[in-house]
């Protein structure tokens, strides 16, 4: 079976990236990361990226706030073909996807999101589930579609809200399974 080569675009610390890419090296993952791009400047997901030798890029995604269009979008297509990306993964990434994109990747751009979707889309659903007295939330991996936290589902885990959670607590619980879930559903789409 051919290695797939992944992008990974992210705004943040990069943790996700780092359990994709050992579980590359982990021979758990039969892909290989081709680029890593961010529209945070300085943002972790690329000093991780820098420091195990992946290409690793900032661009802004200005002039707009939370989504991904326009030249900045071209910009993105442009480093994802060069690296030879056949498959796109959110990390992190904090802004909406646009139809160049998604054209371009149909139905190979996934993202992992911290609830157990329909449930709490958008930010903070850590947060969104301890307000809501939710007593199970978790992670979700998912196909990116035009709309937010709305793509078929891949793969979901589950974590249980303990009484004396907190948000960073439930958080870094949550987090823990995303570790796990997005090696693995990247694992289900590279064997089809």
């Amino acid at each position: 079976m051919e290695q797939q080569i992944i992008g990974i675009l992210g705004s943040g610390k990069g943790s996700n990236m780092a359990s994709i890419a050992e579980a590359i090296d982990g021979g758990r993952l039969n892909a290989r990361i081709g680029c890593v791009i961010s529209d945070v400047e300085g943002a972790g997901i690329l000093d991780r990226a820098e420091q195990l030798n992946i290409p690793a890029f900032f661009i802004s995604g200005d002039p707009y706030r939370t989504k991904l269009d326009g030249d900045a979008e071209q910009r993105y297509l442009a480093v994802l073909r060069e690296h030879g990306v056949q498959l796109v993964a959110l990390a992190g990434f904090m802004r909406i996807l646009k139809k160049g994109l998604l054209d371009a990747y149909p139905d190979r751009i996934i993202n992992i999101h911290p609830s157990l979707l329909p449930a709490f889309p958008g930010l903070a659903a850590w947060e969104q589930a301890l307000d809501d007295g939710a007593k199970v939330t978790g992670c979700t991996v998912h196909f990116v579609d035009t709309g937010t936290d709305t793509g078929r589902v891949i793969l979901q885990k589950v974590v249980h809200v303990a009484d004396d959670d907190t948000p960073g607590s439930l958080h870094a619980r949550i987090q823990e399974q995303e570790h796990l879930a997005y090696p693995e559903a990247l694992g289900t789409i590279i064997q089809k």
